[in-house]
């Protein structure tokens, strides 16, 4: 095959940061970027659901991304943000806030040059990790939101959320 008629399979990412690592998700997902804002917090939902957000006279429930991937909890500073996203949950997409604590760029990245996740030898989660791509000397770790919550995770959060904001953004 020439190069006249290979394609590389490219698309946008928007990555964020936690801690030193990079993360990436689709950018067809991110309906906006919002500064941190206060949270109003719900009682007996998992540690990492820490609350809800107004969002244009909606209610969108906020995961701290930290705490999801086994971190310590996010303390927020200038630098966080809260990505809203539309997540397929159940069925549905799902209008949801991903709290980071920095958000960088769009980078594209050729589909076909991500690498699985690595065997590392133990059991561990990784099914959320659609691949890992590069950034200059170092990886970004692209997530496959349909995949980063469990049924029962979603389930929870699927009762505390409303449709699809993106929707409602468009009109």
């Amino acid at each position: 095959m020439n190069s006249l008629t290979q394609t590389s399979r490219e698309a946008q990412f928007v990555t964020l940061g936690i801690e030193r690592e990079i993360y990436a998700v689709p950018v067809e997902a991110v309906v906006e970027i919002l500064d941190m804002r206060p949270v109003f917090r719900i009682p007996e939902t998992p540690p990492y659901l820490v609350g809800l957000i107004d969002v244009r006279g909606r209610g969108v429930p906020v995961i701290d991304l930290r705490l999801k991937l086994g971190l310590s909890p996010s303390v927020p500073s200038e630098h966080t943000r809260i990505l809203v996203l539309h997540v397929p949950i159940n069925g549905r997409d799902i209008a949801l806030g991903l709290m980071a604590d920095r958000v960088f760029e769009v980078l594209p990245l050729d589909l076909s040059q991500l690498e699985t996740p690595p065997d590392i030898g133990v059991s561990w989660r990784s099914d959320y990790i659609r691949g890992v791509g590069r950034r200059g000397d170092g990886f970004v770790i692209v997530f496959d939101l349909a995949t980063l919550f469990t049924a029962d995770e979603a389930s929870v959060i699927g009762r505390k959320a409303p449709p699809d904001l993106a929707a409602s953004t468009a009109a």
